[in-house]
C-alpha cells in the first residue's frame, strides 16, 4: 500500500488543491524525469501558478478550452495544471493527429487557446496546422479569426526553435513574463472557484460512428478515481515508474501520471519508446516499476540489449517479460487484469496484477472499484440479465465521465444513469468479471481504439480503391492488429507500402492498416439480408495472416 506521506489528502479534489497539496508532501522529491530535466513536485506547484497567471492575464478563464498538443515530459505536466487549476477545460491532441484528425479534434472541442510544439519526432506541427485550417496563413498574431476553426484565438508555441509562424504567440517563457500582471490573491480567488464537480479534461477516443468522441471528465472524480486504482497497487514515494503511455490517452494520464503522484513517486518518460533506448533509461535511472501494454515487455526482453543491462531494481509493474523471473506470472492466464475505457477514466473494473488467482477464476477480469456499479443487460432487450449469464456491460459511478460533448445526456446514458459500454461480458455470483469482447466493431491495438470505418473512409478516397472493409484481426501482444480487405477498380495496382505511405499524412500510425489484402467483390462474405459478415471477414483475414497470403500484403 502507498505510504501515509505518499497519500494524497481526501481534500485535493481540484487540480490547483492537488498540485498544493502534492508540494507540501512531497516538496524538492522528483515528480518527473525526462531526458535531462527534472520536474520536482515544488517546481510544479510554483511554475504553473506562474503559467497560470500568464494565462488569466492573455484572457484564459473558467470554462475555456485549452487544447495541449505536446508530448508526455514537464512541459505537458505544467501545461495541465497551470490550465485546469484556474477553471479551464484542458483538451489533451493525440500527438499522432494528422491534419484531417486535428481539425476535427481542435473544432469539436472549440478550442480558443492551442499550446503546441512547433515539431515532434519529425511531425512539423505548425505546417500541419497550416493544412488543418489554411486561412491561418493570411494571420498575424492573436486574436485569431479563422471560420474553419471559429473559436480558436492563439496558439502558443513551446520550443519553437525559429519556426514561428506570423500567426503564433510566444510559449511558455512569453506566458510566464506576463505572469507579473496578475497578483497571487487574484489567481487564488479564481482557484477557489473551481469545484471538484467542474470540467477538467475533455480526453479523445474513437467513436464507434467513425467521428472522434470526447469524454468530459470532472477535477474530483478523475483525482479520487486514480486514488482508488493505487489502494489496488503497491506504489510508494520512493518508485521510479517508467510507463510510455501517453498522456492524451486515459491510461497515461490517470493510471501512470495521476496514479505516480498521488504515491508521491517518479514518473520516468522519454520522447519516444525505442527497446534499446529504453533499456538503457530504465538501467540509468534505476526504474522500479514498469506500465504499460505487454507488447512493450516483449520488445525489450527481445532486445540485444536486454542480458547486458541491469535492472536488478526492478520489483513490480504489468510488463511481466522483463521482471525479476521470481515475479513473472507462471501462467498469464491466472493473473487478473481490469476492463475498463475512456468514459470510465481507466479501469472500472480491476484485480491486484501481483497475485495469483485460483484456477476457477481463469481469464477474469477483477471486481468492480469502488465508487462503481455495474449491470449487465440483454443488448436486443435492454432486460437485466443475472450472475453468469453474458451481456453488454454498463456502468454508473463516480469515475465515470460528466458526458460526451456536444451530446445530450439521454443519448449518452439511460434512465438510472448507466451507461453502456459496448463491451460483452459476465459477472459470477461473487463479483468477478469475466469479459468476452467488443460488441460492436470498434478495434482495440496495442491500447489504442481504431474506428474501422474511419480508416475505410480514407481509404476509399484513394483512385484504386472501389471499397473498403476494415476489421480486427487478433495478435498475442497488441490484442488486435488493423487489416484492410480492399476491393480495387476495374484494372487497378496498389502494393500495401505504397498504400500505407500514402496514408500516413491522413491517419496516425497506429490506425494505418498492418495488413492489406485485395479480393474480388465475390469473395467477400455476406449475410442473407445483404450486408457484410464482418465475423465471417475477420475469421478469413486471420486465416490469411496466418497463412502468409493475400494478394497486395
Amino acid at each position: 500500500m502507498p505510504s501515509t506521506a505518499g497519500s494524497a489528502s481526501s481534500e485535493a479534489q481540484t487540480a490547483g488543491a492537488f498540485a498544493r497539496e502534492r508540494a507540501a508532501r512531497c516538496g524538492d522529491a522528483p515528480l518527473l524525469v525526462h531526458g535531462g530535466r527534472t520536474l520536482s513536485y515544488r517546481e510544479a506547484d510554483a511554475r504553473s501558478r506562474r503559467l497560470a497567471r500568464g494565462l488569466l492575464a492573455s484572457g484564459v478563464g473558467k470554462g475555456a478550452r485549452v487544447g495541449v498538443l505536446l508530448p508526455n515530459g514537464p512541459d505537458w505536466v505544467l501545461a495541465w495544471l497551470a490550465a485546469a487549476r484556474i477553471g479551464a477545460w484542458v483538451v489533451p491532441i493525440n500527438t499522432f493527429y494528422q491534419a484531417r484528425e486535428l481539425a476535427f479534434a481542435l473544432r469539436h472541442a472549440d478550442v480558443s487557446l492551442l499550446l503546441t510544439r512547433a515539431e515532434f519526432l519529425g511531425h512539423d506541427y505548425l505546417e500541419r496546422l497550416e493544412r488543418a485550417a489554411p486561412e491561418l496563413a493570411g494571420q498575424r498574431g492573436a486574436p485569431l479569426r479563422v471560420a474553419s476553426l471559429p473559436y480558436l484565438r492563439e496558439v502558443r508555441v513551446w520550443e519553437s526553435d525559429g519556426r514561428e509562424r506570423a500567426w503564433s504567440s510566444g510559449g511558455a517563457a512569453a506566458l510566464e513574463a506576463r505572469a507579473g500582471e496578475i497578483d497571487d490573491a487574484l489567481l487564488e480567488a479564481a482557484e477557489r472557484e473551481v469545484a471538484p464537480g467542474d470540467p477538467m479534461v475533455v480526453i479523445y477516443s474513437s467513436g464507434s460512428s467513425g467521428d472522434p468522441k470526447g469524454a468530459i471528465h470532472a477535477h474530483g472524480r478523475l483525482l479520487r478515481h486514480a486514488a482508488r486504482l493505487n489502494a489496488q497497487r503497491d506504489l510508494v514515494a520512493s518508485d521510479r515508474v517508467y510507463s510510455p503511455m501517453p498522456f492524451f490517452w486515459v491510461g497515461g494520464f490517470v493510471f501512470s501520471l495521476l496514479g505516480a503522484m498521488h504515491a508521491g513517486a517518479c514518473l520516468l518518460t522519454e520522447d519516444a519508446f525505442e527497446p534499446g533506448a529504453t533499456l538503457a533509461l530504465l538501467e540509468r535511472e534505476r526504474a522500479t516499476v514498469v506500465l504499460g501494454w505487454p507488447h512493450y515487455g516483449t520488445a525489450l526482453a527481445q532486445h540485444p540489449d536486454f542480458a547486458k543491462r541491469d535492472l536488478s531494481a526492478l520489483r513490480g509493474g504489468n510488463l511481466y517479460a522483463v521482471l525479476p523471473e521470481r515475479q513473472r506470472p507462471r501462467d498469464l492466464g491466472l493473473r487478473a487484469t481490469g476492463l475498463g475505457m475512456t468514459e470510465t477514466a481507466g479501469p472500472h473494473t480491476f484485480g491486484a496484477i501481483d497475485e495469483e488467482l485460483p484456477e476457477r477464476l481463469r481469464g477474469s477480469f477483477g471486481r468492480a472499484l469502488p465508487g462503481i456499479e455495474h449491470k449487465v443487460i440483454d443488448p436486443a432487450t435492454g432486460e437485466r440479465l443475472g450472475p453468469g449469464h453474458v451481456g453488454e456491460i454498463c456502468v454508473r459511478g463516480d469515475s465515470l465521465m460528466l458526458g460526451l460533448l456536444k451530446r445530450a445526456p439521454e443519448e449518452t446514458f439511460d434512465r438510472e444513469g448507466f451507461y453502456a459500454t459496448g463491451d460483452s461480458g459476465a459477472f459470477d455470483a461473487e463479483g468477478n468479471l469475466f469479459f468476452h469482447g467488443r460488441l460492436g466493431e470498434m478495434i482495440k491495438t496495442g491500447g489504442a481504439n481504431v474506428t474501422p470505418r474511419e480508416v475505410e473512409a480514407v481509404l476509399e478516397t484513394l483512385p484504386e480503391v472501389a471499397t473498403a472493409h476494415v476489421v480486427g484481426v487478433a495478435h498475442a501482444e497488441r490484442g488486435e492488429e488493423v487489416a484492410a480487405a480492399l476491393v480495387l477498380r476495374a484494372a487497378a495496382v496498389v502494393t500495401a507500402a505504397a498504400l500505407r505511405e500514402r496514408l500516413r499524412g491522413e491517419l496516425a500510425a497506429y490506425k494505418l492498416p498492418r495488413h492489406v489484402f485485395v479480393l474480388r467483390a465475390d469473395e467477400l462474405p455476406m449475410t442473407d439480408s445483404g450486408k457484410l459478415d464482418r465475423r465471417r471477414l475477420r475469421a478469413e483475414l486471420e486465416r490469411r495472416c496466418a497463412s502468409g497470403r493475400g494478394g497486395a500484403a
